[in-house]
């Protein structure tokens, strides 16, 4: 199995991170007939082609990797010619299917998982507040789908320039309207949530009684130091697991993972895990796409024969030391029904 990560270059740092936590999974898991072969893509699209040449004919049967999106779509051609599956660390689901599957974190999931909460504390009606960019589009389509299947209805979507500074602006297109949502849908993380949260908390919309709502943008322990966000809701890999992983990473590396470090410690696990299983063809698409799914780091999450990584969430909520869990990840896809 192959490994492609940006081992020099400015992204050298991260890229030795992804490859320390795929160490620790063939620590934890891999048995005698596994070996990783990791390969520099130099955080570059023509680097990444030639390190997947180098892992094809070097006899690589998965491609784990690599990290950009732009990386991903040089490597997909060539790993579909030798037959060879890819489980890719971008979080571009437009970079999935064909054998490509997408293990970073996509907005549908977590907003299909948090209004589906949310129905069931009697929220029905939605404003969207998303940028103009394709995070953005699927924030808005997610919504949308979601409260068509659920019931629900969004009143009001209002798209913004991602660039906007003045971010009183998007909040004003949405309290000017004279919709009366119950939830407003951020699609923004980090200091640009936060910035809304306010100004739309200065603009008239009482978070004590319009619930606003986040996607995994949200999981980030800073949050709540924003009084606006502080009782909003988000959906997001349940926290325990990964905290217990980013522990024994820092113990055995000295320092502390990047936040998609667990996605290279579960793609590396599922191949330890399928070699075991069947020594013979263990990467075939039945095996890797096994609709019971696999336990990572981040929680359950099953490989979907398009190529996008269906993920088992927790709902949280967003308080001034961290979030809490307001309703805990499903043990099982059946429990959600699929």
């Amino acid at each position: 199995m192959a490994i492609l990560l940006p081992l020099s270059g400015p992204n050298a740092q991260i890229g030795q991170s992804l490859l320390e936590a795929a160490q620790m999974a063939l620590f934890d898991l891999a048995g005698d007939r596994f070996e990783l072969l990791p390969r520099d893509t130099k955080g570059t699209p023509n680097g990444a082609a030639d390190a997947a040449r180098q892992a094809v004919s070097e006899g690589a049967r998965l491609i784990l990797g690599p990290l950009f999106a732009a990386d991903v779509a040089a490597v997909r051609p060539i790993a579909q010619n030798a037959n060879v599956e890819v489980l890719a660390f971008t979080n571009d689901w437009t970079q999935a299917g064909n054998g490509t599957y997408v293990m970073g974190f996509v907005p549908g999931d977590q907003v299909n998982r948090v209004v589906g909460f949310a129905k069931s504390r009697g929220v029905t009606r939605y404003v969207a507040l998303a940028p103009r960019n394709a995070y953005g589009d699927a924030v808005v389509t997610a919504l949308q789908n979601t409260t068509r299947q659920l019931g629900g209805q969004v009143a009001q979507v209002e798209r913004y320039d991602p660039a906007v500074t003045d971010l009183s602006l998007p909040a004003k297109q949405v309290t000017q309207a004279g919709v009366q949502p119950q939830a407003v849908m951020l699609a923004e993380g980090g200091p640009r949530a936060q910035g809304l949260a306010n100004a739309l908390a200065a603009n008239g919309v009482n978070p004590q009684q319009v619930r606003l709502l986040g996607t995994g943008l949200w999981d980030d322990p800073t949050l709540g130091q924003e009084p606006a966000l502080n009782g909003a809701w988000f959906a997001a890999p349940a926290p325990q697991t990964r905290a217990d992983f980013e522990q024994r990473f820092e113990q055995t590396y000295g320092h502390k993972p990047p936040r998609i470090a667990t996605l290279s410690y579960d793609a590396t696990a599922i191949a330890a895990v399928l070699t075991k299983m069947n020594a013979a063809a263990p990467f075939d698409r039945t095996a890797l796409t096994n609709p019971s799914g696999f336990e990572g780091m981040d929680g359950l999450f099953r490989l979907r024969p398009n190529g996008q990584v269906e993920r088992a969430l927790a709902v949280l909520e967003v308080a001034p030391n961290g979030a809490r869990v307001l309703d805990p990840a499903p043990s099982s896809f059946e429990l959600l029904g699929q």
